[in-house]
């Protein structure tokens, strides 16, 4: 979690727009209806998934209740990337950060390499993280 945080804070300030009421959770797994509903064949197939309160369910929050956007970390998936890559897990968990954010709000891969490239300095490569 502290991770998350950490590079939720060091994200590039175009992007602060997008996090400001973003929370970041991590579970072992994505849950059964995450799994159901994004036909996973296992639950290692998804390393992180963006959340957001849909209209109708912002219409329902009471005026003092804010909404708030999650983004869920699995950790079990991510720790497994990890073994297989041997990549570093904060760039990892980055990654998957990015990736989150840049498909919920309609980025391209191109957008999201670009962000990831601005914050290493190296050239990306996509493992498929998100």
């Amino acid at each position: 979690m502290e991770i998350a945080e950490t590079i939720l804070d060091g994200l590039p300030q175009e992007l602060e727009k997008y996090t400001s009421k973003l929370k970041v959770t991590v579970e072992d797994f994505p849950d059964a209806f995450i799994e159901q509903e994004l036909e996973l064949e296992t639950p290692f197939d998804l390393l992180g998934c963006y959340q957001s309160s849909s209209p109708a369910a912002i219409g329902r929050l009471s005026s003092n209740t804010k909404r708030q956007d999650v983004i869920f970390l699995y950790r079990r998936p991510i720790l497994d990337a990890w073994a297989e890559t041997g990549e570093d897990l904060t760039r990892l968990i980055n990654r998957v950060i990015l990736q989150e954010i840049g498909h919920h709000f309609g980025f391209t891969q191109d957008d999201i390499d670009m962000y990831e490239e601005d914050m290493f300095g190296a050239t990306v490569s996509n493992n498929g993280a998100g």
